[in-house]
This record gives structure tokens, C-alpha cells and sequence, in this order.
């Protein structure tokens, strides 16, 4: 291709643009367009690709996203690792809104998302053990103590089909299995860097409480506008990480 990039980014809802000076460019893949144009800046001196996971205006829901051609547009510009941000919903009281997750599993709850490259006649059984990156989760966890930023060093993410919010029951069920935080974009995003030999870590903005916590009827069930407000109130500081992460990282 005549674009490269160090390093790539998803923005995920909330988080539509990140960079100013921007040279937007259209990239095919063999799977298809990806969720939206790319962005390719410099920041310091590594090239950044940019892509807003459901695009620019919001358009695709979670069960909707280009996912296969999102992931092979980042091999195709040669990134050497990407960054994922997400809103996600906190699943016990320890983890609150504001809070940021740097996942380490997830649980897959998801149907009918085309999730892998090896559909066939090619075959390959990849390992889902550490789904995400050790050295950019260690990165991120040690600028965010840095930063001062309330930050769980691990978690679990439940990834559900969405767009709709769990039900109470479904809530009290991912929590009583010790799941940590819950989201509707993380698989098959992670698992299909993986199976592209990238690197990839997920920073998890907790914007609420999913459908309310068991025992507390003053946490109110999740609503979409809170989760856009919470996200826009953290704004600022997902980027700042973000820039202090692809700042350290080696490429």
C-alpha cells in the first residue's frame, strides 16, 4: 500500500476523532470497507491510523461492524499494534463510572458475527489463552498510575450481541459468575487481531452499571445518553492516555 502506520486505534462510542491534521484515505480489504474512512497522522514521530469502530456518525450497531475488514485494513497499513478504547458497564461496586479497565479475558456471549479469517479451505486452531497483549496491557496499566487515573490492572469482559442493554436477570447472572465488565464490541475484535499476529489492548471506560447492581435501587439501569455523557466527561483523558501509550510504545 502507499499508506503505512505504526500503530492503530479503534475509537469506540464517544471517541469519533483523535487527531487534527489528519490525510483521511479509503481502504479495501478483501472482507469488505471498514466501519468508516482512516485517519493517518504523525504523533511524535509514529504514523497513527484512527477508525472509529461504528464510524464517524454512529451508523453501525455492535452486531453490524465491519469487523474482519476493520482489523485487515490495520494489517494492511503494517501496524505494529493497536489500541482499543471502550465504553463498557461495571458489573460490581469496587469498579465505578469513571474508572478505567484494562481487560485481561473475556467471555463471549455474541451470535452470528463473522469471527475469524480461517473460514476455510485454510484451517488453523489459534489459542484463545491471553487474548490480550501482556507488554501494551503492562504499558497502559503502569501511564495510567502515572497519569493518576483510577485503573483495575485486570478484568473480565462479558461481550453481549446488543444493541439492547442486558435485562436485570441477565445482569445479576454476569455478575454472580465473577464477571468484571460488559460491552458489546470486544469480540470479535481481539480475538480476530490475534489471529492477524497484532498486538492489542483494550482500555475500558466504565460509563455505568449496566442494568443496575442487586441490593442498591439507587443505581439506576443504564441508558445510552448516560453512557455518551460519561464517555464525553472522560474524553480528554482517554486521548492524553492514549498519546502517552503510543508515545512509549516501540515499534
Amino acid at each position: 500500500m502507499k499508506y503505512k502506520a505504526d500503530i492503530g486505534v479503534f475509537g469506540g462510542s464517544g471517541l469519533y476523532s483523535l487527531m487534527s491534521d489528519v490525510e483521511e484515505i479509503v481502504v479495501e480489504t478483501p472482507y469488505g470497507n471498514p466501519s468508516d474512512k482512516i485517519a493517518i497522522a504523525s504523533i511524535g514521530n509514529k504514523r497513527v491510523a484512527f477508525l472509529p469502530r461504528h464510524g464517524k456518525n454512529h451508523s453501525y450497531p455492535p452486531h453490524k461492524i465491519p469487523y474482519k475488514a476493520n482489523l485487515y485494513a490495520m494489517k494492511m497499513l503494517g501496524v505494529k499494534g493497536i489500541i482499543a478504547t471502550t465504553a463498557c458497564g461495571s458489573l460490581k461496586p469496587e469498579i465505578k463510572p469513571g474508572d478505567f479497565v484494562i481487560c485481561d479475558d473475556f467471555v463471549d456471549r455474541t451470535w452470528g458475527r463473522g469471527d475469524t479469517y480461517y473460514d476455510g479451505p485454510e484451517t488453523k486452531h489459534i489459542t484463545g489463552a491471553e487474548p490480550y497483549d501482556p507488554k501494551l496491557r503492562n504499558l497502559a496499566i503502569e501511564i495510567c498510575e502515572e497519569m493518576g487515573i483510577r485503573v483495575h490492572k485486570k478484568g473480565i469482559v462479558v461481550v453481549i450481541q446488543g444493541p439492547r442493554f442486558s435485562t436485570k436477570a441477565e445482569s445479576r447472572w454476569f455478575s454472580k459468575m465473577g464477571w468484571d465488565v460488559i460491552n458489546m464490541t470486544q469480540y470479535p475484535e481481539c480475538i480476530l487481531a490475534k489471529e492477524l499476529g497484532i498486538p492489542y489492548v483494550n482500555i475500558s471506560l466504565i460509563t455505568d452499571y449496566d442494568a443496575g447492581l442487586e441490593g442498591n435501587e439507587d443505581i439506576k439501569p443504564v441508558t445510552e445518553e448516560e453512557v455518551l455523557r460519561v464517555f464525553n466527561e472522560n474524553n480528554n483523558k482517554v486521548k492524553e492516555l492514549i498519546f502517552n501509550i503510543i508515545g512509549r510504545l516501540e515499534v
